[in-house]
C-alpha cells in the first residue's frame, strides 16, 4: 500500500457535483467515508483473480486479455453516471495512458456498469484504452474494496433519478471505492491505492512512480 500522498481532490467535476452543505445527504456521506478504517483487504504479493469480465461491446473478456501478456494498471471506478470518475478518467486519459504505453504498462478501467455504459464512458471521454464492466463486481471483492452507498445518500440518489439496481449488471447497488492497482506480467498485485471517499482519486505521477519503483 502506497503510504505517500497519492491523492487529487476532484474539486471540478463539470458543475455536476451537489454542494458541500453540511445538511447534504453527500457531503454527509463524504464526510463518514474520511472518517472510516481502510478498508482494502488485499494482500501485495498475491495473484488477482482472473474473473470474466465484458468489454464495452458485451464480449467476454478479462483483465488477462487486456493486459495481453503485459503489466497493466488496473483503476476501479463506479460508473459513468458519477461526475468525479468522469473527471478522473479524463484525467487519467491525459496524464496517465500515454507515460504507461511508452512503458509498456496497460490502462484498464472496470466498473460493475452494464457494458452500454462502459460504452458510454469509452466514448464520451474518447479514452483509448479498455472499459470493461465486471458483472457482481468480483475484482472489487477479491480486493477488499466493496461498498454500498449510505441509506440515506442511498435515497437522495433515487429522487435525483439514478437507480443502481438499473444501471450496475447485477442489479445490486454495490460499488468498488475508486482503486487503483498494479499487477505485473505474472497477475501479482503489485501496488494498490484505495480511495474510500469517492471525491478523491489517485494522482497519475504516483501510479507512475510507483510503476518505475516496481520496474515494471
Amino acid at each position: 500500500m502506497e503510504e505517500r500522498d497519492t491523492t487529487i481532490q476532484i474539486a471540478d467535476a463539470g458543475g455536476q457535483v451537489p454542494t458541500a452543505d453540511p445538511d447534504n445527504a453527500f457531503a454527509r456521506e463524504q464526510s463518514d467515508l474520511r472518517r472510516a478504517a481502510h478498508p482494502s483487504s488485499a494482500q501485495i504479493g498475491s495473484v488477482l483473480p482472473d474473473a470474466a469480465l465484458l468489454a464495452a461491446d458485451g464480449t467476454s473478456t478479462s483483465i488477462a486479455a487486456a493486459r495481453d501478456g503485459g503489466p497493466a494498471v488496473v483503476v476501479l471506478y463506479r460508473g459513468a453516471w458519477c461526475p468525479y470518475c468522469n473527471t478522473a478518467l479524463r484525467k487519467y486519459r491525459n496524464e496517465l495512458a500515454p507515460a504507461l504505453r511508452e512503458r509498456g504498462t496497460k490502462l484498464i478501467a472496470v466498473s460493475p456498469q452494464h457494458p452500454d455504459g462502459s460504452l458510454t464512458m469509452q466514448e464520451k471521454h474518447d479514452l483509448d484504452f479498455p472499459v470493461l464492466s465486471d458483472p457482481g463486481n468480483q475484482i472489487a471483492r477479491a480486493l477488499g474494496v466493496l461498498t454500498r452507498p449510505a441509506e440515506y445518500a442511498h435515497d437522495l440518489e433515487a429522487e435525483h433519478g439514478l437507480d443502481l439496481t438499473a444501471v450496475n449488471a447485477d442489479g445490486t447497488i454495490e460499488l468498488p471505492m475508486p482503486t487503483v492497482a498494479i499487477i505485473d506480467a505474472a497477475g501479482v498485485l503489485r501496488w494498490i491505492d484505495v480511495h474510500p471517499d469517492y471525491t478523491t482519486r489517485t494522482e497519475p505521477a504516483a501510479v507512475l512512480r510507483a510503476v518505475e519503483e516496481l520496474s515494471l
